[in-house]
């Protein structure tokens, strides 16, 4: 009634269902994990919306001023002076450019705007002082010989 082959197709004809429902199954598993995470992701950019919107009404200048009256007796507030800063000493030193190395040399820099000097051409190479030989390379042909 049923031949060897039969069983095995069906056997495997089976087997590919079970596969094709457990692909299935998790690819919605994923797809539900994925949404849930993309809804919180959109959750939390609000919430930085949000921050970034209270951050801007608490930093506006005219509030920190009214605050900074009001408050400054008890905070012992002064003014800032610019030494508070820093000094002139203290900025880094800028590094030397090649065009500043130039002009210190008193040479005009490429892109100043005078033309730079034309390079004399290049001399060709010289010729081999000595003439050498050619020198006979034995073959396949001659060792048969």
């Amino acid at each position: 009634m049923f031949r060897t082959t039969d069983v095995v197709l069906i056997a495997v004809m089976l087997a590919a269902a079970g596969f094709t429902y457990k692909t299935k199954h998790d690819a919605e598993n994923r797809l539900t994990e994925i949404r849930r995470i993309q809804a919180q992701i959109a959750l939390e950019e609000d919430s930085i919306d949000v921050l970034k919107a209270d951050w801007a009404l608490l930093t506006q200048p005219a509030r920190l001023q009214r605050l900074s009256e009001r408050y400054g007796e008890q905070l012992e507030l002064k003014p800032l002076q610019p030494w508070q800063i820093g000094s002139i000493d203290e900025l880094p030193v800028r590094a030397l450019e090649i065009e500043d190395i130039l002009e210190e040399a008193g040479i005009p820099a490429a892109g100043s705007g005078t033309p730079a000097a034309p390079s004399p051409p290049a001399a060709p190479p010289a010729a081999p002082a000595t003439v050498q030989t050619a020198v006979p390379v034995p073959t396949f042909r001659a060792s048969l010989q």
